[in-house]
């Protein structure tokens, strides 16, 4: 995940932090850390740990933060969203420019290439119990996700043009978009064109 974070980044804002595993893992790149869940308890415990992050407990539908960040990042969360459109598109919008959104989701097979990877995510799930390297998130378990794979994607591509998308394991898949820094849409607004990683206003 800290491989996403663009270069000269001071802040992160982690969404549906959980018990904090990703917001700590950010907070050893950046100064400025911001983590939000529903689950006020689980940030109440998360904080003793960790006073240097800030807990913000709430829905991110309808926080106020009062500014954008310029790492923004969502592991196992978007399919607990009630609408995956506005979900990926609040996640936009916190996004400052220059900035980069990571989300790494879950999703429903549809196919049979789904179907086969489903199987090996399956072999590496008890692999991974019998290890107990698994690491658990203390959110209630949804399943199966709400979205299948190909309309995570498609919505993607229209809410963030010029993401990038990457199927994994274990069901998972990753979407990473870099919002364009403010000179860069600054120039194609002059010149009559919206760059990709923006979002044309009427």
């Amino acid at each position: 995940m800290t491989a996403a974070v663009p270069h000269g980044a001071t802040s992160a804002l982690d969404v549906g932090t959980g018990d904090g595993l990703l917001a700590r893992e950010l907070r050893n790149a950046v100064p400025d850390v911001t983590a939000v869940d529903v689950d006020g308890e689980v940030l109440a415990r998360a904080a003793m740990d960790r006073p240097d992050i800030a807990w913000v407990p709430g829905d991110i539908m309808r926080l106020d933060l009062g500014r954008s960040f310029d790492v923004v990042a969502s592991v196992a969360t978007i399919h607990h969203l009630p609408d995956l459109t506005a979900g990926l598109s609040r996640l936009r919008d916190l996004t400052a420019p220059g900035g980069a959104l990571v989300v790494i989701g879950l999703a429903r097979p549809s196919s049979l290439g789904d179907h086969l990877l489903g199987v090996i995510g399956a072999l590496q799930h008890r692999w991974y119990v019998r290890r107990r390297t698994l690491w658990e998130h203390s959110a209630p378990t949804i399943w199966p996700p709400p979205h299948t794979y190909r309309e995570v994607r498609v919505c993607a591509a229209e809410v963030l043009p010029g993401m990038i998308w990457r199927r994994h394991p274990m069901w998972r898949y990753s979407v990473v978009w870099r919002n364009a820094p403010v000179q860069d849409a600054a120039s194609d607004f002059i010149s009559g064109h919206t760059p990709p990683g923006s979002v044309a206003s009427s």
